[in-house]
């Protein structure tokens, strides 16, 4: 999943970056107001975390320029400020949550897998489809009950798949989800990974669909583990 950073604390937004990027989205950062707002559309991200002490346009104001062309863009307000109205101002001007720093990296994630949730077709942390179990959490995938030994890009493409499950993801889409902005991409990598999937997965679980690209059969989904 694509998420814009905008985040003027150089040490900081590495630091978020690395962190987010082990959790498994794609990062762009952005070190200004003006330059995450640039981002918006070159980047094209699906969740952005903005902090409202930005050095030239405050958060707020890059807040209500992201909701005219964006308005269901989920945006994570992440900053120092601590008071009830700023708080108030952000979450009235269109931020879908608001984290006051110091924070902890773990509850950032749990908010950011809400807001995810909010994308896709499953709303639990664990989907279960045919006895593959994919536990958004621990970012661990099993059939039927054992664990199963993954790469991190399949795990990725895997995700994006059954997040979307019903429903077709191309080639591009998928990209989207595993590489950053600007990275050189093979021209079969996509193919790679899911050929190395279904070796690994029952049969028929991954659908090629010709022309457009792939999706998990709705007919074989189950019940939500619990």
């Amino acid at each position: 999943m694509k998420l814009l950073l905008i985040e003027d604390d150089p040490m900081l937004s590495s630091a978020l970056c690395k962190a987010l990027i082990h959790e498994g989205f794609v990062v762009h950062p952005a070190l200004s107001g003006r330059e995450g707002i640039e981002a918006l559309s070159s980047f094209k991200p699906e969740i952005v975390i903005l902090d409202l002490g930005l050095p030239d346009i405050d958060g707020t104001e890059v807040l209500k320029r992201l909701r005219v062309k964006h308005i269901d863009l989920p945006t994570i307000i992440l900053t120092a400020r601590h008071s009830i109205d700023d708080k108030v101002n952000a979450l009235d001007v269109g931020a879908d949550d608001y984290l006051e720093k110091p924070f902890d990296m773990a509850e950032l994630f749990a908010r950011l897998r809400v807001l995810a949730r909010r994308l896709s077709t499953t709303k639990t942390n664990k989907i279960c489809i045919k006895g593959v179990i994919l536990d958004l959490a621990a970012q661990t995938v099993h059939l039927h009950l054992q664990p199963l030994t993954l790469t991190r890009r399949e795990y990725m493409v895997l995700k994006a798949l059954m997040e979307n499950s019903g429903r077709v993801q191309t080639k591009d889409m998928i990209e989207s989800k595993l590489y950053g902005w600007g990275e050189e991409i093979g021209s079969n990598t996509i193919e790679v990974h899911v050929s190395n999937l279904r070796k690994k997965l029952p049969a028929g679980f991954i659908r090629t669909i010709r022309g457009l690209g792939y999706t998990i059969n709705q007919d074989l989904k189950s019940s939500p583990s619990h």
